[in-house]
């Protein structure tokens, strides 16, 4: 049943609900206790991050996917040492992790704050400056609209039907005389 209504003596069109079932902080019966019952509230601050993927979205697949066969190659018949091919192969892929990991340690927090400055501001702008604008033009765009059709169907179509029925009587024929 839906909650009474007290009488309003104030004077408002509606006056506060009055709870049947006591205060909602301190439930007296277990439906109302289930109602009220916590559930989870996920923040987008605070959300948790996958550590194995990390590239969920495959942004970076054809970027930076680049492993030792994809730059050093040799064909046959032009072969090093194996010892100096494995050494190279080892070299390349240790240096490449260890240097990205060192990059990433020096410049990933300074970076991950300039791109968060960025976006934050591209959101600011695009949430309370182009759509807005956007919008504006569109409202005033529609009007400007009619006004040109109510014009174009009152003085051109008239015109256009005119010269329409004036070239629709003649006929040209094409011969080709030799």
């Amino acid at each position: 049943s839906p909650p009474a209504r007290s009488p309003c003596p104030q004077g408002f069109l509606y006056a506060a609900p009055i709870r049947e079932q006591g205060n909602i902080y301190k439930p007296n019966n277990k439906m109302m206790a289930d109602e009220l019952s916590e559930k989870p509230v996920h923040d987008v601050h605070t959300k948790e991050i996958d550590l194995v993927n990390r590239d969920p979205k495959h942004l970076n697949d054809d970027v930076v996917k680049i492993d030792f066969e994809d730059v050093i190659a040799e064909p046959e018949g032009t072969h090093s040492f194996d010892g100096i091919w494995k050494a190279s192969f080892t070299t390349f892929t240790v240096t490449k992790y260890w240097f990205y990991r060192l990059l990433s340690a020096i410049f990933g927090i300074p970076m991950a704050l300039i791109w968060g400055i960025y976006f934050a501001i591209l959101s600011f702008l695009h949430i309370w400056a182009v759509v807005p604008c956007i919008r504006s033009y569109l409202i005033e765009i529609q009007c400007i609209s009619r006004v040109y059709s109510i014009c174009i169907h009152t003085f051109c179509d008239p015109l256009f039907e005119a010269i329409g029925k004036m070239f629709s009587s003649i006929r040209a024929t094409v011969r080709k005389e030799i």
